[in-house]
């Protein structure tokens, strides 16, 4: 789930024909500011966390739309300064969550309710919330209208430029909780942790059926990508498939 959370919130931005390359460190820099304060702020170093991942969405989404910087190379930009964030909070190791603090704040995202990972249900809560908010409210429309036909939205009076950095910030925010859950499963936050996760994420999208020029796409086809890049994951992790070679198959997916 951690894979979708963090795909869910690439696909808005995808929707609007831009892309974010920042999430995987953004997730990274959730895992180390989580790790590094759980101890010190107890609950409060989820939501700061979280407003981190918020922050370097705003700043990608800021620099892409106020100065004219196509998102690839802004969302790039801002995924070096992440990098650097996160080894900072970090002090460059990986930072280890005692268990007692793991089952006092983080249960919700280890533990189990009625039978079934509470990932599982923290991933359903996301899935049905931001399905929602594409679908029912008006920025949803925005969004998918600013990929669809940009410039006859910009006709109508409406300011895309906020509705696009706002997309980049759930972006942002999404990836943070994908770090956060990821953190909390492994035990330890790290710069390095999702390394390996913007591949498979944007992977997720397009194998969903979303358009990467804009305007045809929906959270459940991210889902049902989802799933399916996961099944592709287990499947050569139980054959022996190196991390690394794994990275091969979902560039030939992609």
């Amino acid at each position: 789930m951690t894979l979708f959370l963090m795909a869910s919130g690439v696909t808005l931005v995808i929707m609007m024909a831009g892309i974010d390359l920042s999430v995987q460190a953004v997730a990274s820099m959730a895992s180390c500011i989580l790790a590094a304060y759980l101890q010190q702020l107890g609950f409060l170093a989820i939501p700061l966390a979280v407003l981190g991942g918020a922050l370097a969405g705003f700043i990608g989404g800021l620099a892409s739309t106020k100065f004219r910087i196509p998102s690839f190379i802004a969302t790039l930009a801002v995924s070096g300064v992440v990098i650097s964030a996160g080894n900072w909070f970090s002090q460059t190791r990986s930072v280890n969550i005692p268990g007692d603090l793991s089952a006092t704040y983080l249960d919700w995202a280890i533990g189990e309710a009625l039978g079934v990972p509470n990932e599982i249900w923290v991933g359903a809560a996301f899935l049905v919330i931001v399905s929602a908010g594409l679908g029912l409210t008006p920025f949803g429309r925005l969004v998918r209208g600013i990929g669809a036909q940009e410039r006859a939205v910009i006709a109508s009076g409406i300011n895309v430029d906020r509705t696009k950095i706002a997309a980049f910030t759930l972006s942002g925010t999404m990836a943070g909780v994908a770090g956060v859950v990821m953190a909390a499963r492994l035990g330890s936050g790290s710069p390095t942790l999702a390394n390996e996760f913007l591949l498979p994420a944007i992977a997720c999208i397009v194998v969903g059926g979303t358009a990467i020029t804009g305007g045809v796409a929906s959270i459940w086809r991210t889902f049902v990508g989802a799933l399916i890049v996961q099944v592709v994951r287990i499947g050569m992790t139980f054959m022996g498939v190196s991390v690394f070679a794994q990275q091969i198959v979902f560039g030939f997916i992609l």
